[in-house]
């Protein structure tokens, strides 16, 4: 408001100044002074006066200030120059609407400014004056729009960075919280798998402890050694959490299945007959694709041995099939907590891990008795399939 006062006031200045000069030469003389009537002056308070509230109600103080000089344009000889105070109403309206409303309202006041000046003014209408106020106005609309794009160009930028950094945000939060699940899934692979095998081996211990000991010294030796593993894959996985300064991470590759054998070996320690069938051709596999292999594979061993009972015999197969690989865990179980749990979290880590690679993971009961677990890897994903065949 207190701008909008001072903006009236230096346009009352500049148009009471303005009409006590004439710009026409008169004998001789290039400038000189002239004296308004009243009703001219009048008009320039009243056009002045209404700039005050431009902002508040662009529209009507355009109404007024155009009243106000088109009154000036037929009645003023000579003429004041009130157009000033139309021409900074229809500015305001140019840079506070939209671009249609500027079109409209600019060329309805052009059109009645200017010709009510040319027609019922008293100069001729070719005068100098009559030209001014058909530029003035263009210039006023004009300018006006350019502000106003400007200022939505100013705004899509800046909406444009907020919404970028939003998406920045919510892109780390989601990076985050796909490391935590990876994390978890490892840790609950290594500690499911190598704690099953410690309670086998701590149960055949304590059960031969006094009748054999060689054989319970042996079960402890495999404790041992799962044991150790288990701290080995932890320290592993949990230096992944390091920040930078922090103690260097172990630098042992994610295991993969060329530990396939390994990995069954820990498994007929602990008395789980277990046979390995591969025909993948010895390809190699994508990190991720590989240590994904090898995770199922562990985890439905480590059902087998927890669900399926103490005579139970397990069939594991490895199968290249064209763009995938095929792991298939069957088991002959027949105990009575056979079939894992679907809600618990080595199924449920099996399939997110599978998923994540575009894979598929089919688990059930197999017919007379068992449980049987297939999942099928992509080898390479989609895009990269793609290219390869262009």
């Amino acid at each position: 408001m207190a701008l909008d006062a001072a903006l009236a006031v230096g346009v009352l200045a500049c148009m009471v100044a303005g009409s006590f000069v004439d710009p026409h030469e008169k004998n001789g003389v290039t400038w000189a002074l002239r004296t308004p009537d009243a009703l001219s002056l009048v008009l320039i308070v009243l056009g002045s006066a209404a700039l005050v509230f431009r902002r508040r109600a662009p529209i009507t103080v355009l109404a007024l200030t155009g009243t106000a000089s088109v009154v000036e344009s037929v009645t003023g000889d000579p003429r004041a120059p009130v157009a000033m105070s139309a021409v900074i109403a229809l500015y305001t309206v140019a840079s506070t609407t939209d671009r249609t409303t500027t079109w409209r309202v600019g060329l309805l006041t052009m059109t009645v400014l200017t010709g009510s000046a040319m027609l019922a003014g008293p100069l001729p209408w070719y005068a100098q004056e009559n030209l001014a106020i058909f530029a003035w106005t263009g210039i006023g609309a004009t300018a006006g729009d350019a502000v106003r794009s400007r200022r939505a160009v100013v705004a899509a930028i800046r909406e444009r960075a907020e919404r970028a950094e939003r998406t920045r945000e919510e892109e780390a939060r989601r990076r985050v919280a796909e490391e935590r699940l990876r994390i978890a899934r490892d840790l609950h692979d290594v500690v499911a798998h190598h704690i099953a095998l410690v309670n086998v081996q701590a149960g055949v211990a304590a059960h031969v402890m006094d009748k054999r000991p060689d054989q319970a010294k042996e079960a402890l030796a495999h404790v041992r050694e799962a044991s150790r593993s288990a701290l080995n894959e932890l320290r592993a996985t949990v230096g992944l959490l390091r920040q930078s300064g922090d103690p260097e991470a172990p630098t042992e590759p994610a295991p993969g299945l060329d530990r396939l054998d390994e990995l069954a070996g820990t498994f007929r320690s602990a008395g789980l007959q277990v046979e390995v069938a591969r025909a993948d051709q010895g390809a190699t596999l994508p990190a991720a694709v590989d240590l994904a292999a090898y995770r199922v594979i562990q985890e439905a061993l480590t059902n087998v041995q927890k669900h399926a009972g103490p005579e139970a015999k397990a069939e594991v197969s490895v199968v290249r099939v064209g763009p995938n690989v095929e792991i298939t865990v069957l088991d002959d179980g027949a105990g009575e907590d056979d079939t894992p749990d679907g809600g618990g979290h080595g199924l449920l880590g099996m399939r997110e891990r599978v998923t994540a690679l575009r894979g598929t993971l089919t688990t059930g009961p197999r017919y007379g008795g068992g449980f049987r677990v297939h999942a099928i890897l992509p080898v390479k994903s989609r895009t990269r399939a793609a290219e390869d065949a262009g």
